[in-house]
């Protein structure tokens, strides 16, 4: 059974820090593509971040770029995002995507509710 579970959401003033994790299972973890996606009430949901299955690489929405770091412990089958900086703007749902090699499989996690404010 596949499984992707959010934590580490919560409340945190305007320029204040969170980290997030997501915790899979149920699949080939390291051989899977992870993404950061959130969504803000009434707005679509959006891309955050994408971290490769390998070597790290990772790519940014041009609005976390420089606050935000993704990263991956295959060992452990987490990926989380470190947000530093956080503004206003950052709140809404935080969610987890693991999309598989050649993009046959994706996956979705329940979310993880971020607030920003003061």
């Amino acid at each position: 059974q596949v499984q992707l579970v959010e934590s580490g959401g919560g409340l945190v003033q305007p320029g204040g820090s969170l980290r997030l994790s997501c915790a899979a299972s149920g699949f080939t973890f390291s051989s899977y593509v992870m993404s950061w996606y959130r969504q803000a009430p009434g707005k679509e949901r959006e891309l955050v971040a994408t971290i490769a299955s390998t070597a790290g690489i990772t790519n940014y929405a041009d609005s976390v770029k420089g606050r935000f770091t993704m990263s991956r412990d295959n060992a452990k089958n987490t990926v989380y995002l470190q947000m530093n900086s956080l503004k206003p703007e950052d709140a809404g749902v935080y969610y987890c995507k693991a999309v598989s090699p050649a993009m046959k499989l994706f996956y979705w996690g329940q979310g993880t509710q971020v607030t920003v404010s003061s």
